[in-house]
């Protein structure tokens, strides 16, 4: 089985999240796949975060979409980063991404660049808005999708499939051999985030999932040897 680890907004447990310095990280570490954040700024930038406001992750305060991408740039973002655009993430790394987008307008402008550059082959597009999944599947032909949960019972296998998603990417903490069934009934590939100890990494690998999202590079060593 092809077992995937996924750095969870780079490396986020060293390094700052969301930033270059972090994804470069990842890269280094040789996780199979990048996982990152998308919001769209005051003037329509693709930029690369997590939350809808900055200041978490930054020495500024306010919502992302009442600030233009000059403003959002001038923000230290960690160890003197800055806020990323999506297509600096695309030229400063060569591993594959999974971007998540927070809502249809984020998938929109994703899809204008994911049909501008090719990218179906690179970059997967993860949700936990179905609404989201269904937008950038329609938009960009052949795209492939995966819907997220946290809270989530078995209905998610169904939600997934209603959006088009082949992949659902579900909180370990609440992961149940009942929903894995269900999934797999449905021919959905299942990664589960955040693993971050070797008990959730040895309970991903009992459970025969397809991958696991990490805030730390370790993991993908250690899980060369649970399998």
């Amino acid at each position: 089985m092809n077992f995937l680890t996924i750095g969870h907004r780079g490396v986020m447990g060293v390094e700052p999240e969301n930033t270059l310095r972090s994804f470069l990280a990842a890269e280094r570490a040789g996780l199979d796949l990048i996982e990152l954040d998308l919001h769209l700024s005051k003037d329509g930038a693709l930029v690369v975060m997590h939350d809808a406001e900055v200041d978490r992750t930054t020495d500024g305060s306010g919502a992302i979409t009442e600030k233009t991408l000059a403003e959002l740039r001038a923000l230290d973002a960690g160890r003197g980063e800055r806020v990323p655009v999506f297509e600096e993430v695309l030229d400063a790394v060569g591993t594959p991404l999974q971007a998540e987008i927070k809502d249809v307008g984020a998938a929109r402008a994703l899809a204008e660049v994911m049909r501008r550059r090719d990218l179906v082959g690179r970059v997967e597009v993860s949700s936990f808005h179905d609404e989201a999944v269904a937008e950038i599947a329609r938009l960009v032909p052949g795209v492939r999708t995966a819907l997220i949960a946290s809270r989530y019972g078995t209905d998610i296998v169904e939600r997934a499939v209603e959006a088009g998603a082949a992949t659902v990417c579900l909180n370990i903490r609440r992961l149940t051999l009942e929903v894995v069934e269900h999934a797999r009934k449905a021919d959905l590939k299942i990664i589960a985030w955040v693993v971050n100890t070797l008990d959730h990494l040895r309970l991903v690998r009992a459970l025969e999932l397809d991958g696991a999202t990490t805030d730390y590079p370790e993991i993908r060593r250690t899980g060369r040897f649970t399998a």
